[in-house]
């Protein structure tokens, strides 16, 4: 759209006035909207076709200067002519915010300043006015200031965003001399003497957005505009830069001595990928969405060209760029803050507060004179510390988590650039190999150091395989960090837990571990059990392999290499029992027993889960699991001891019935001994102490009242879940009816303990993920829940007619691919066969799956429910109708193709529904 496509759109208005506005629009309206159209679809043409994402931005930012010209001239002369305009009838259109540096979303606001001489005439107004009824009838979104000159420098001075606006404010159209005097003016009136306070609080406003959109930039649904390392971050930069050095174009950065000319080309190439995807996004979604969510980021992968390679997906390997480039944004950030605490332009508070987890201390020596403690933070003497000894490399981390300094900024800076050292003569020195596994060893702070060793790029550089992960995501929606940021983390959990911070969550695992023998191989497991993500091969297996290569370089003995191989190489062992076995069962602690095989092996395991299972991210981690782990520790426990396990798990029942009798002091004997004898051993044992009370009460309630169907229900924010605890008089049809009446009432479960007592009486804690953040609207909405349950029990409803109105979201069914599988087995049970189900979860799949089991006639004896993420794990112990096993080849075959069917007609009917 060049000017002289627009020429003949004024020209088709004529020469003669206009009776009024509203006649204005409605010729000039269809016209613009025609022309914003194919602005919009060339744009995307070329974005599809070059894929650059800048060169998109600036296209749209022309198109849309052109449309306002055209709206401003076509009001001009036709509604408002001023032919002798006087000193109070000047106007200058002026472009603010993101439209003011000349870029310009798909969905982005217009920022438009409309600049006035002294003050609003009616002219003026007039003009504005019928300007942004045009604009809002082009359904954009304006956003508008009307300011005479020295309004703009008052609000400037009281309004930090108004003053970083202007900053931007560029020349549209109109009276240049307006606008040259608001610059000069604001430059010296504003700008001059508040260099320090705008970077103070630019830097602070930064802190608060990233905090709001996600602290970590590893986050695996970023905010391409607003989160740690989006294109925010580099709009900050460059504010910065503007205001203190009043360059005025991103290639005087160099010129202006706070980037070198290789920096520089990092920042364009980070700005370009960024509005690349973010015009992508917006294009993809027809709005102005800034998330990459899950649904979308396969998309916008296809879209960009990425394609699978490497045992990576293609939107694996999309994300691991985007990762890339956040973490790029993230080094830039940081040289710009050194440089301007160099020129004392920053406050020292800021630059403190990256590193607040450390320790403050003034003076003291080094152990290296290559290194010098430069305001109470570790810098090098001279420039070719590196050079002179590339172990110099990994010392600098050593040194400051040996002394508890932070990092001079300009040291992390060099290290950066002095990657190429780091080779394989590095990588075999045991000196440096020793210094690192001090740092990752260390009871200081490991993770914050490995963490800075990582952003450095030092850490990948020195272990290769570390390397490959970093940045790395997984698409999936359990995980919510990228492979190393996890990694990084969980040493973080099992230092808190070293240092008995973790002692109210983890009182086994504080109690153990300063018995265990193995801790350098305990912190070096943890630090490399996902070592071999993205791999075509078993992650654990290839991982076991890389700890074999990794271990004796590390200087570990070889015992010590032998431990962390096998805790790598089953370190999901423990986990997955935990959660989806029946720890009642002999045969399921005896087979887990024989794969440990030692209590040091038992010990080292348990506390890895831990760690594991928390640096997935917030939530994933909670008290049931904490509990099934425990139980599964101290069964085994008895039985590498060599004690009889039916003795200790009588103890163990022994002691948890008394501790609950110590917690009903209003029960007489007759009545607690009356409820105990109603549960059978394995309540327990997997029950925590704190739900054994709550039920007891519960079970006190009904029976007292003549109820035989109950519920209760409790939110729980910190987990994110709501638990049901349901009481009905049991059937083979239980599970089936209360895990429908749940589906059909839009709750999604993710866990279940399932009981029944001797005389016959079902008790079931469900526990659904919570709907709602404010707690009084879970509430409702489990009253809802426990409603239909109780209906569908009583036989007021009918459940299956109620599950097949509910469907899940078809974003979800587009978005993963869980291939579903049925396995089968007879050795984990004495008693009973075990069934695994896995594929894709979905609100009604628990009733679909234990539905077709009761068709099956097969008699469920428990069942252990799991998510990760968007992947369910169901497992069912169960019997014929005889009370036996399920052997015989063709029945196993047939419950097999039963389960899959339960997967194959929804994706039938998810495709039938797209296809519609």
């Amino acid at each position: 759209m060049a000017a002289s496509s627009l020429e003949p759109v004024l020209a088709r208005l004529g020469d003669v006035p206009l009776r009024d506005a509203g006649e204005l629009r409605a010729r000039l309206v269809p016209e613009l909207r025609t022309l914003l159209d194919e602005a919009r679809a060339s744009a995307e043409a070329r974005l599809l076709e070059k894929g650059d994402g800048l060169a998109c931005a600036r296209f749209l930012s022309d198109r849309m200067d052109e449309i306002v010209r055209l709206v401003h001239d076509a009001v001009v002369r036709h509604l408002y002519p001023a032919d002798n305009p006087s000193m109070a009838e000047r106007l200058a259109v002026v472009a603010t915010g993101g439209y003011g540096r000349g870029t310009l979303a798909p969905g982005s606001d217009v920022d438009l300043l409309f600049l006035l001489p002294y003050k609003t005439t009616a002219w003026s107004e007039s003009v504005v006015e019928a300007m942004l009824y045009v604009l809002w009838d082009l359904k954009l979104k304006v956003g508008h200031a009307t300011r005479s000159v020295e309004e703009c420098l008052r609000e400037a001075g009281a309004d930090m965003t108004v003053r970083t606006s202007l900053l931007e404010a560029r020349f549209m159209f109109g009276d240049r001399g307006l606008f040259d005097d608001l610059v000069s003016r604001f430059d010296r009136e504003i700008v001059a003497a508040s260099a320090a306070e705008f970077v103070d609080a630019k830097l602070k406003e930064r802190d608060a957005r990233v905090a709001k959109a996600g602290a970590s930039r590893y986050l695996v649904e970023p905010n391409v505009k607003d989160g740690k390392g989006g294109l925010r971050d580099l709009n900050t930069l460059f504010w910065i830069a503007k205001y203190v050095y009043r360059v005025r174009e991103p290639e005087e950065l160099v010129k202006a001595g706070l980037f070198t000319p290789e920096e520089f080309k990092l920042f364009a190439r980070c700005e370009e990928f960024l509005w690349r995807v973010r015009c992508h996004l917006h294009f993809a979604t027809g709005r102005a969405e800034e998330r990459l969510t899950f649904d979308l980021q396969r998309t916008i992968a296809e879209r960009i060209g990425f394609a699978g390679r490497g045992g990576l997906s293609a939107v694996e390997r999309f994300m691991k760029a985007y990762f890339r480039i956040a973490k790029d944004v993230g080094d830039l950030t940081a040289i710009v803050c050194a440089e301007l605490e160099a020129r004392q332009a920053k406050k020292r508070p800021v630059l403190d507060r990256m590193f607040g987890r450390f320790r403050r201390r003034r003076g003291g020596a080094l152990e290296n004179d290559a290194f010098v403690i430069d305001n109470n933070r570790i810098n090098l003497r001279s420039e070719d510390a590196f050079e002179r000894d590339p172990a110099n490399l990994i010392r600098l981390f050593w040194l400051a988590d040996r002394h508890n300094l932070p990092i001079h900024p300009d040291a992390t800076r060099l290290a950066t650039r002095s990657l190429s050292r780091i080779g394989p003569t590095l990588r075999n020195d045991p000196e440096a190999n020793r210094l690192f596994l001090d740092i990752l060893t260390s009871r200081n702070a490991p993770e914050v150091v490995l963490r800075l060793m990582n952003e450095a790029g030092v850490l990948g550089r020195f272990i290769p395989d570390f390397g490959r992960i970093v940045a790395m995501m997984q698409f999936n929606m359990y995980h919510h960090y990228t492979v190393d940021e996890h990694l990084i983390r969980s040493i973080g959990v099992l230092t808190e837990i070293e240092s008995g911070k973790g002692a109210a969550d983890h009182p086994l695992a504080t109690q153990i571990v300063g018995t265990i023998h193995n801790r350098r191989a305990l912190y070096v497991a943890v630090f490399l059990h996902d070592i071999a993500k993205g791999r075509p091969e078993d992650h654990s297996t290839a991982g076991a392999a890389i700890a074999r290569k990794l271990g004796p370089r590390f200087g570990l003995t070889e015992s010590e290499t032998d431990t962390v191989a096998w805790l790598v190489e089953h370190h999901l062992l423990a986990s997955n029992t935990a959660q989806s076995r029946d720890l009642s069962d002999p045969a399921t602690i005896r087979s887990f027993a024989e794969t440990v095989q030692t209590m040091e092996r038992l010990k080292l395991l348990h506390i890895l889960t831990i760690a594991d299972i928390k640096a997935v991210g917030p939530g994933v981690w909670n008290g049931w699991k904490g509990q099934l782990l425990r139980n599964l520790y101290h069964e085994t426990e008895v039985m590498l001891g060599g004690g009889a396990v039916d003795i200790a798990r009588s103890e163990r029942i022994r002691l948890a019935q008394e501790r609950l009798r110590e917690a009903l002091p209003d029960w007489t004997e007759e009545e607690f001994e009356s409820y105990a004898a109603r549960h059978a051993p394995a309540y327990w044992l997997k029950t925590d102490e704190a739900r054994r009370v709550k039920q007891a009460r519960f079970v006190r309630a009904a029976d007292r009242e003549g109820r035989t169907v109950s519920t209760a229900y409790e939110t729980d924010r910190f987990r994110g879940v709501t638990e049901f605890t349901v009481l009905s008089p049991d059937h083979p049809r239980l599970l089936a009816i209360v895990t429908g009446a749940c589906a059909a009432a839009g709750g999604n479960i993710v866990d279940a303990q399932i009981f029944t007592t001797t005389d016959g009486m079902a008790l079931d804690t469900i526990v659904l993920s919570r709907a709602f953040d404010r707690d009084e609207d879970e509430l409702r909405r489990a009253e809802r829940v426990a409603t239909a349950i109780e209906r569908a029990l009583k036989g007021e409803v009918r459940i299956a007619d109620l599950v097949a109105g509910k469907r899940p979201p078809k974003e979800r069914a587009r978005t993963f691919q869980v291939a579903p599988e049925v396995s089968i087995d007879n050795s984990l049970s004495s008693r009973q066969t075990v069934i695994e189900v896995s594929g894709l979860d979905r609100p009604g799949l628990l009733y679909d799956l234990t539905t077709a089991l009761g068709k099956l006639n097969l008699n469920i004896a428990s069942a252990h429910i799991v998510t990760f993420g968007e992947k369910a794990v169901d497992v069912f112990y169960v019997t014929d109708l005889t009370g036996t096993k399920v052997t015989h080849a063709g029945r196993q075959a047939s419950i097999r193709r039963a389960l899959l069917e339960v997967f194959k007609a929804e994706e039938a009917e998810q495709a039938q529904r797209r296809s519609a």
